[in-house]
Order: structure tokens, then C-alpha cells, then sequence
């Protein structure tokens, strides 16, 4: 079965080491908080707190031994009150990717997973025109810790991914943007900073959190489809 699916409370090893990206990455991550007044992707907001550096991740996971196994096909309904993720056929109008060359593993380490968490790990096509490289998006749900913690966690596995598979530079500075209807907070930047570059994009609410790769794309309108698909994998 394709890796879109989600998977449940299973503990996962770490695919890519955060090291190599740890030095460069100079995040600078707003504290938004998940009950942050919903708004549009029109650019970063106008006002806010002042952005801070992450704290590097504890591991949380066992050391690799061999590729992990694809999301399996089910889904743990949330508890009360908590929203839940769940693997999308379509996100944000694009069709998830099952084709030759598709994520067959999870792609970073998702941080711990514990007994009633979901996890999405999938592909969405098309990508940027004369770039291969398709939009990956990591989601988890009923997270343990803060999800702004979790999200950074994301964030650090996502730039090892992404300067694996192709991207250059260091990592620009994180600017919010409205989360749209689902609230929390939604942030992005670029890889490097630069008009037209690689986009990673996190979002992080009461429960859940999940991270994006755009290869080729602005920052502004990355964030516009972020959340958009981020509507039809959190419900």
C-alpha cells in the first residue's frame, strides 16, 4: 500500500540524521499559540512576537536499523474535543502521488508515537515545472508535548530531507501567516531565503502538527496551498 496512509501509535526510527542540518538551521519561530485568530495566506502577519530559535529535539527514538515500514491503513478516532489527521486522495486540490518513486517509507523522524496517535506521511503531485521532486507533507495528531515543540521537530527532520534530495543553502527566517479556518499557527520559509526556492511550511494547533516541502515555489504562495491542504488532511 502507499505511505500516505496513516499509521498508528507505533514508535518510528529516525531516517536522517539532524546533524547535518543542525548547525545551519537558524530557525526563527514565532510563538503562536493554537488559539490564534484564524486568517488568510496574504503574506506574513503584520504583527506578533518577536521570532525565537528552537531548541534542538531530544531523540526520541531508537537508532535506525533498517527502513521502516509504510504507514499501515488505519486511523485512531481523536479523543474528545481533538482533531485528528488522516491520509487525503486529495489535498489542496492535488492528487497524492502512488506512482513509481513514491515515499515507501517514512520519510523523517515523526517524533514519538504513542497508543492513539495518527501519523500521514504522503506525496502530492504535480510539482514545480522541470523539478522532479514532488510536495511531501508530515502530519501527526493527540501529540503528547506541545505542538510547537513537535512541529520544530518536524521542521529539523524535513531539512535534513530536503538538503538530501536536492536543496542548497541554509534556511531563511520564519514568518507567520494566517492559519485559515483551522486555526493555531501556520509559519514558513524559505531554503534558501530567495525569491523563487525550496518552501517549508509547519503548522501547529491544540493537538496536531505537520510540516510541508515545496520544491520551487514562493514563500507566499506555498503557504496559500499549505493551508489549504492542511484543511483536508486535519479534521
Amino acid at each position: 500500500m502507499p505511505s500516505h496512509r496513516p499509521v498508528t501509535a507505533r514508535r518510528l526510527p529516525a531516517r536522517l540524521s539532524l546533524a547535518a542540518a543542525g548547525a545551519a538551521l537558524a530557525l526563527a519561530l514565532t510563538a503562536c499559540g493554537p488559539e490564534e485568530t484564524p486568517g488568510v495566506a496574504d503574506g506574513p502577519a503584520a504583527t506578533g512576537p518577536a521570532p525565537s530559535s528552537p531548541a534542538a529535539a531530544p531523540a526520541t527514538t531508537p537508532p535506525a536499523t533498517g527502513k521502516t515500514p509504510a504507514p499501515a491503513p488505519t486511523a485512531t478516532a481523536a479523543p474528545a474535543g481533538k482533531r485528528k489527521v488522516a491520509a487525503a486522495r486529495t489535498a489542496g486540490g492535488l492528487a497524492v502521488y502512488t506512482g513509481q518513486g513514491a515515499v515507501s517509507d517514512v520519510a523523517i523522524d515523526p517524533g514519538e508515537m504513542r497508543d492513539g496517535m495518527n501519523l500521514v506521511v504522503s506525496e502530492y503531485a504535480p510539482a514545480a515545472k522541470g523539478d522532479s521532486r514532488r510536495i511531501l507533507l508530515v502530519a501527526v495528531d493527540n501529540v503528547p508535548e506541545d505542538p510547537n515543540k513537535r512541529r520544530e521537530h518536524l521542521w529539523r527532520g524535513l531539512v535534513d530531507y530536503a538538503l538530501d534530495g536536492g536543496s542548497t543553502g541554509s534556511p531563511g527566517t520564519a514568518a507567520p501567516y494566517g492559519p485559515g479556518p483551522l486555526g493555531g499557527s501556520v509559519e514558513c520559509l524559505g531554503l534558501p531565503e530567495a525569491a523563487v526556492t525550496d518552501v517549508l511550511c509547519g503548522w501547529a494547533d491544540a493537538s496536531t502538527a505537520g510540516v510541508a516541502l515545496f520544491p520551487k515555489s514562493t514563500v507566499k504562495d506555498a503557504a496559500a496551498l499549505f493551508i489549504a491542504m492542511r484543511s483536508d488532511i486535519e479534521h
